[in-house]
């Protein structure tokens, strides 16, 4: 069975031309995917937006509403980074549920992957670095309040910490944040994640993939998840303007490989998204496609 895919064709919201944050890039990803035959219309799943109260499992309540109303303060919207458009609003609500989607049918089906989400700077009571609500926090703790599972595993390989992920859970034993990151990169003040592996700058692809793989498979093992949520950001390649590392394309494609052969051949099911990554819009999406080939190539391996 072909792995299941999560999209919206929302996702692409309309932002000034001037603005860095590249969003065309979901767009232009979904054309790529069905382009390279990684996308049949059999396997693309359209989600709803998140439930609020779904979405106030992490969230605060005069948060969410203070953004969807446009009511955030100054201050408030320069953390973000983004324009509270009626499209942004739209398009971050459905986002969330897009995760959550992923992740079910990740439960249901061994692999899925969304082509959106990883917005794990956004904390209960403000957004921040690009992220309004936190996807793969909301979607774990729904996941795990509905009794859908008791434990779960979130892979965060983005080249930013996942901070407010790793602050969510900080007393939660049911989750274990694993956060793979460029030291000296945002944030500044970084929380502490259950396993933080922080690279300096210039790591390249042997010792990045070897220290990944020295560390995942014993996490694995301990913890035993019966989920992982995987962030695959593409920032630590070695063009992104925003990650300090220096992974090539083929790097990143043996990355997640590992990230889903090591869940794979201990059962169980990995949800991915697709994380950061900051450069011209073609290399950038190229580059977010390999997760998709990755998990492709390991659900056939794999017999999913």
């Amino acid at each position: 069975m072909a792995v299941p895919l999560v999209y919206h064709q929302a996702y692409s919201a309309p932002l000034p031309s001037s603005h860095r944050f590249p969003m065309a890039k979901f767009r232009m990803l979904f054309e790529a995917l069905k382009t390279s035959g990684l996308a049949e219309s059999a396997q693309v799943h359209t989600p709803l937006p998140v439930p609020r109260r779904l979405l106030e499992t992490v969230h605060q309540r005069r948060y969410h509403e203070a953004f969807a109303r446009g009511t955030l303060d100054r201050q408030a919207q320069r953390r973000i980074g983004l324009p509270a458009t009626t499209p942004l609003v739209q398009r971050t609500w459905l986002s969330v549920g897009g995760t959550l989607l992923t992740a079910r049918l990740a439960l249901a089906h061994g692999v899925a992957c969304h082509l959106a989400g990883g917005t794990h700077h956004a904390f209960p009571d403000y957004g921040s670095g690009f992220c309004i609500f936190n996807d793969i926090a909301v979607s774990a703790r729904v996941l795990l309040d509905e009794g859908c599972l008791e434990r779960l595993m979130i892979v965060d390989l983005d080249v930013h910490q996942g901070d407010a992920t790793a602050l969510i859970f900080a007393d939660d034993p049911r989750v274990f944040t694993f956060s793979a990151h460029a030291a000296s990169n945002f944030p500044s003040r970084k929380q502490s994640s259950d396993c933080d592996l922080p690279f300096e700058d210039g790591v390249e692809d042997q010792a990045y993939v070897a220290a990944v793989g020295e560390a995942l498979p014993s996490l694995l093992d301990r913890f035993k998840p019966e989920l992982v949520l995987y962030n695959a950001g593409v920032d630590p390649h070695q063009d992104d303007r925003l990650g300090r590392l220096c992974l090539s394309d083929m790097g990143l494609l043996q990355r997640d490989h590992f990230v889903f052969d090591a869940c794979l051949r201990r059962q169980i099911p990995v949800a991915s998204v697709i994380g950061g990554g900051y450069d011209a819009l073609d290399p950038l999406v190229r580059r977010h496609a390999l997760v998709f080939r990755a998990a492709a190539d390991q659900a056939r391996l794999h017999g999913l």
